[in-house]
């Protein structure tokens, strides 16, 4: 049939079972919104405050679903306002598919007004980009991005797409959507090779990466546990991709790891990483990491092999077939000296806090945890808080945990609170959130109320950017330079503003009873949590210093 290319566009979003979209719209799209106004009962459209929002709102979509998130944006500072939020999906290998508009092809590299070039600004930060000057390559253009953003180690994708092009009519045929990319398969002796090594293991150490849950490799990650008969740490980005209830597991490792997990590297015989790039935060000192032992590493991107340490055997391909593969060959392991030694540990280093005023984050958390059932999803800002929440909050199963880990993205969390609540309506959804990250983002709080999404804001508000006042406390001599947040807003009034009801926590007694009353309320919640600013995130490890010897105390 005869269409023009933005309702090519939305053709191509439904060939693809695209049901939600976040944008904001402007001149160069236009077309495109005009079309979603025509497709509004089969795509809908989440307009953010800023496009910043949408884009981490598509990140959150998809982190929380395994699908691909779709965000839309016009030309110029539209398109540039979606860059961090591109390059936070790039780090953390997100499918995400940015669609934004351009001037009109005879306008192109004229310096035209709100002319960016786009793809040459986010080509570093995107696994392909595209600019698509004809409409009979639209569909197909289309197509491909969706394939490349979901195929092997996911990432995002952005389509550019000049205005004129969306006005244009071109027949559109419908098609299914493109199969994924070949993964790669290990060579059959470098799988007979870590069936020996694991089997002449007698203090294994199995740590997760994130691309156990992009490859929906938790189950048998677990199975793989259990066989294996090892203790199991995750990384950030792998929180809930082995169920923190699971007596293996030691919670995480690097720089704010848990002492069990340093002592576990410290003494282990071998060490086992599946989907993990070892980001130089779990490594610390790479030159350090893992001495005594050798490193077999499965990953499906063969550039993550020695490139921050050196490893004894690699095996490139998807985690959850290679362990699919090594399973049935390894027989059933026991380790129990070593798994009563791990266990030994955790009794001997909880993580443990302590306040001269305010809450605890242990206690928010913890309570927390328990009042969702450990099954909540949960977003986060960067900071101290995003620690904490991977420390305390007990997460069961993976896409749990939504966080900027490798950009660190300051603002994130209530964007992809946003996706997340979309995608997944009938979850508990809540973006813990510092005081400097909200002042970021508080403009999004008038999108949850715009849509009514029961999004819990749960704010630890401890008037400082205390991750960089922690680091300015140990090593520059506690000279707080800019870290103290003397802003004086009263969040709860911000929220109300907003049009979102608003709670506040001050004492210990208060924090059940008020958590109870958001989560019951079903509907966009702010709850300011009063935090003192010298609660440190512990351990640590310094810069420089070895994963194995974290300091437990400031």
């Amino acid at each position: 049939m005869l269409l023009t290319g933005a309702q090519i566009i939305m053709e191509c979003l439904l060939e693809q079972n695209v049901d939600t979209v976040f944008g904001y719209p402007g001149g160069a799209v236009l077309n495109i919104y005009d079309a979603l106004y025509e497709y509004r009962n089969r795509i809908h459209h989440i307009r953010t405050a800023h496009e910043q929002g949408a884009a981490h709102a598509a990140d959150g979509y998809a982190r929380s679903t395994g699908k691909a998130g779709v965000c839309i944006a016009t030309s110029g500072p539209g398109a540039t306002n979606l860059v961090t939020g591109i390059a936070t999906a790039y780090m953390d290998s997100v499918p995400v598919v940015a669609i934004t508009g351009n001037v009109t092809v005879d306008l192109l590299g004229l310096d035209s007004f709100q002319e960016v070039d786009i793809t040459g600004i986010t080509m570093p930060i995107t696994k392909h980009n595209f600019l698509v000057k004809n409409i009979e390559d639209l569909a197909d253009t289309l197509r491909q991005a969706f394939q490349i953003a979901q195929s092997g180690r996911p990432g995002p994708v952005l389509v550019d797409i000049p205005k004129d092009v969306t006005a244009k009519k071109y027949e559109y045929y419908k098609q299914e959507p493109l199969p994924f990319f070949p993964v790669p398969h290990p060579a059959e002796t470098d799988l007979q090779h870590a069936v020996e090594m694991l089997k002449n293991s007698r203090k294994p150490f199995l740590y997760l990466g994130g691309g156990v849950t992009a490859s929906g490799a938790a189950r048998e990650a677990a199975a793989f546990a259990e066989k294996l008969d090892a203790p199991v740490s995750a990384s950030l980005m792998a929180q809930g991709a082995f169920d923190a209830h699971n007596s293996r597991y030691m919670g995480m490792l690097g720089m704010h790891g848990t002492k069990t997990s340093a002592e576990a590297i410290k003494n282990c015989d071998l060490f086992v990483a599946v989907g993990t790039r070892f980001s130089d935060r779990v490594l610390c000192n790479a030159g350090l990491f893992a001495r005594n032992c050798p490193i077999l590493q499965i990953d499906i991107d063969a550039a993550e092999f020695n490139k921050n340490i050196d490893v004894d055997l690699r095996l490139e391909g998807d985690a959850r077939q290679v362990i699919s593969i090594l399973l049935p060959q390894l027989p059933q392991q026991s380790h129990p000296q070593w798994m009563e030694q791990i266990h030994s540990w955790k009794k001997q280093y909880p993580l443990t806090q302590t306040a001269k005023a305010g809450v605890l984050p242990k206690d928010l958390l913890e309570t927390l945890d328990r009042l969702t059932d450990s099954n909540a999803i949960l977003t986060t800002e960067v900071g101290q808080h995003q620690m904490w929440t991977a420390q305390f909050y007990q997460f069961r199963r993976p896409r749990q945990f939504l966080t900027s880990g490798g950009l660190g993205t300051m603002g994130y969390g209530l964007g992809a609170a946003i996706g997340a609540q979309a995608a997944n309506p009938e979850k508990y959804v809540i973006n813990v959130a510092g005081d400097g990250g909200l002042h970021m983002n508080c403009n999004e709080l008038s999108t949850l109320a715009n849509y009514h999404l029961p999004v819990v804001e749960l704010l630890f508000n401890n008037s400082v950017l205390g991750m960089v006042r922690q680091w300015q406390k140990l090593f520059y001599g506690s000279r707080f330079s800019q870290t103290t947040l003397d802003t004086n807003t009263d969040f709860c009034k911000l929220a109300e503003a907003f049009g979102v009801k608003a709670y506040r926590i001050r004492a210990k007694e208060e924090i059940e009873p008020v958590l109870q009353k958001a989560l019951a309320l079903r509907e966009p919640v702010l709850v300011d949590c009063w935090v003192d600013k010298d609660v440190n995130v512990l351990p640590m490890v310094p810069s420089g210093s070895s994963v194995e010897d974290p300091m437990l105390k400031m």
